[in-house]
């Protein structure tokens, strides 16, 4: 059995780009949760996966001696592992333009992440509403994100009745879906089509599951809240 190690679902988004992927691609797995205290050495959680990561860090995948500890290899031993699941689209081109726009987020985005860290619990309208006036990149990289998902759309998902970026669910889904909670937790503006995607993707099983999960977590990591003192 699949073994993946996870960090705190409200927050960690790497963690969930490999537990949507596994979860509604239909992966049998069992799910370590290895809940965030700090990050410093002598933290709990460092404690637990400095032995078993060379990075120390979630998510982690453990498929018998095999240990794959970043969510992009995660995703490619996945679609190797599983090539019936076709987890990358089958058609050559559109393939090389999910693993593209899969490395565009895995290095990318940084004003995003850093001003809009995910946190699907709570409500950040606010919060997003003062970052989007006074963040100029936080707003470049959605203008690029909305840019990158109507051309995706327009091509694909009009005509599958998935409606996913290239038509049925694929890593590439998986791999937005932290920055789907973003937009939707921090209320930033997006067109009507793409709050449309927003939708179809929170209505994902495996990513309604992930949503469950978080809001039952009854957590409150104090260095993942710049915004708040308290839930």
């Amino acid at each position: 059995m699949l073994k993946l190690y996870i960090g705190n679902k409200n927050y960690s988004s790497w963690s969930m780009r490999a537990g949507v992927l596994m979860a509604q691609a239909g992966i049998a797995f069992d799910e370590v949760w290895v809940p965030f205290d700090a990050f410093a050495e002598g933290s709990e959680f460092k404690r637990t996966m400095a032995p078993l990561s060379p990075t120390a860090q979630v998510p982690l995948l453990v498929d018998g001696e095999r240990r794959i500890w970043d969510s992009l290899g995660i995703a490619e031993y996945l679609a190797e592992r599983f090539p019936e699941l076709q987890l990358w689209p089958a058609d050559a081109g559109a393939r090389a333009v999910a693993r593209s726009i899969c490395a565009e987020m895995h290095g990318g985005f940084h004003a995003l992440r850093s001003h809009c860290p995910m946190n699907i619990e709570a409500d950040l309208s606010l919060q997003g509403g003062l970052v989007w006036r006074d963040r100029a990149d936080v707003r470049a990289n959605v203008e690029r994100i909305v840019a990158m998902w109507s051309e995706l759309l327009d091509r694909h998902a009009a005509r599958h009745e998935h409606g996913m970026l290239f038509g049925r669910f694929c890593i590439a889904d998986a791999y937005y879906a932290p920055v789907v909670m973003r937009l939707a937790g921090y209320a930033l503006p997006v067109p009507a089509a793409i709050r449309e995607y927003m939708a179809r993707v929170q209505a994902l099983p495996g990513v309604k599951a992930w949503i469950e999960g978080a809001l039952a977590e009854k957590q409150f990591v104090a260095f993942d809240e710049p915004y708040r003192l308290a839930r």
